[in-house]
């Protein structure tokens, strides 16, 4: 019989391919006579309403699975140790750690065991168990199952704040190919029935002060980078239909890292795309705070982004008709895709023009990266003196020694943070759960 150790460490180093929260990345350990700790015992991170950062036990609640997704380290037909929690021990480790002020809330993921319902079943007793006997008013993170039913989803919705479904795969051709168990309805009606969800019980908030709040963190969901074809044109194209059509909070980008020997996967020996994904995540935030349209930043004849300068930086390259722009008079729209100026600087230069007209001294100032900005910026009808401004020179200005430097080194696989040290002691796992490290 698994003890609750054993369990711990299987299935939290099993969730550390869910990428819906990251980790810093440090394993400093508390000290005596200090406060605080960075120890990697399977935490991630995630921001509350109030902008503060805050640790989230990251754990499955099994490992078995009846589906055989080719990417999954727990597909069917691996052969790795099978484990699961019962509600209530995963109920109380959430409130031991959460005593010892490891966490302040809880990621839950799973395998699917004997069913999707069943699966469901078996989270929504957890939380229940957590919010009801425990009264634990934590934040908590909650992935759907494709599958699930309807009104599974409805219970787990009023226990959890923020939801998810993993659409893994960016077209249907590749979940078909490498998750055949799963389908493109089945991903997207839960994410339809989420979306209804919250937007029907904002609407009895507004009109009943103590309306029950369903996933009142919004909802999220993951995809899978580098295993199949898919070009970054289709995946921003997919990113921004997700949040057009089911008012998604965030699309997280997982860089394929091979855990699995088949031949419709890349080999074993090959890099994830790091950069790409990187890429990615500033294109998503393009499109979620600049104002951008997926069609506007890649195409059909330009599919993929460049490898040494940002999305931004890269469209601004090839509209040089566009600019540059009069910084006293250009809309807020327009500053926004000025290469070195963000929302912040943006919106300081709109509240700085109403009292006198700004020069690039002023400019610096309040934030506006000049070594960038000033190929496309006029002030006062001037360019900055002795400028030369040719797609070349604005080029090699945009290139910045990060991205050069991630562009030319080889991209090795990162070592993924694990709840445990490689060889963990018992006595090691003991000290974890009771609060002596």
């Amino acid at each position: 019989m698994p003890t609750i150790e054993e369990k711990l460490e299987i299935l939290s180093d099993a969730a550390k391919y869910d990428v819906a929260c990251t980790s810093s990345g440090v394993d400093r350990p508390g000290k005596k006579g200090g406060i605080g700790s960075c120890f990697k015992a399977g935490i991630c991170h995630s921001f509350a309403a109030d902008g503060r950062c805050i640790s989230l036990l990251k754990v499955l609640l099994t490992n078995y699975c009846i589906y055989d997704c080719k990417y999954c380290i727990n597909r069917a037909s691996n052969e790795v140790r099978r484990i699961a929690f019962t509600p209530r021990e995963l109920a109380e480790l959430t409130i031991q750690f959460y005593r010892r002020n490891y966490i302040e809330g809880l990621f839950l993921s799973s395998g699917v065991l004997k069913s999707p319902d069943y699966t469901c079943e078996q989270i929504i007793r957890t939380l229940e168990l957590l919010r009801n006997e425990y009264r634990f008013n934590g934040y908590i993170h909650a992935k759907t199952i494709p599958g699930t039913d309807p009104a599974l989803i409805q219970r787990l919705g009023l226990l959890a704040d923020r939801m998810s479904v993993n659409i893994e795969m960016p077209s249907n051709q590749s979940l078909a190919l490498l998750a055949p168990h799963k389908t493109k309805e089945s991903i997207l009606r839960p994410m339809g029935q989420i979306q209804r969800g919250i937007n029907e019980h904002t609407t009895d908030l507004v009109r009943y002060r103590h309306a029950p709040r369903f996933a009142p963190a919004g909802q999220s969901t993951q995809m899978i980078i580098g295993a199949t074809a898919e070009t970054d044109f289709q995946i921003l194209r997919l990113t921004q239909g997700l949040y057009k059509k089911y008012g998604l909070k965030r699309v997280f980008f997982s860089a394929y890292m091979p855990v699995q020997e088949d031949r419709l996967l890349p080999a074993r020996n090959t890099p994830p795309p790091l950069l790409r994904e990187h890429r990615l995540y500033q294109a998503d935030w393009l499109l979620r705070f600049y104002g951008f349209e997926a069609s506007e930043l890649l195409d059909e004849a330009h599919q993929s982004f460049h490898p040494l300068i940002d999305p931004k930086c890269n469209w601004a390259i090839n509209h040089l008709d566009q600019f540059p722009i009069e910084v006293n008079t250009a809309s807020y729209e327009m500053l926004l895709r000025v290469p070195g100026i963000g929302v912040k600087s943006a919106q300081r230069i709109l509240m700085a023009r109403r009292n006198g007209k700004l020069d690039f001294t002023a400019l610096k100032r309040m934030g506006v990266v000049l070594k960038r900005a000033q190929y496309f910026l006029l002030c006062g009808g001037k360019m900055t003196e002795g400028l030369r401004v040719t797609p070349d020179a604005a080029l090699r200005a945009l290139i910045s020694e990060k991205d050069y430097e991630l562009a030319r080194l080889p991209q090795e696989a990162p070592e993924q943070l694990s709840l445990f040290d490689r060889a963990p002691k018992r006595e090691d796992l003991q000290k974890c759960l009771s609060g002596q490290m």
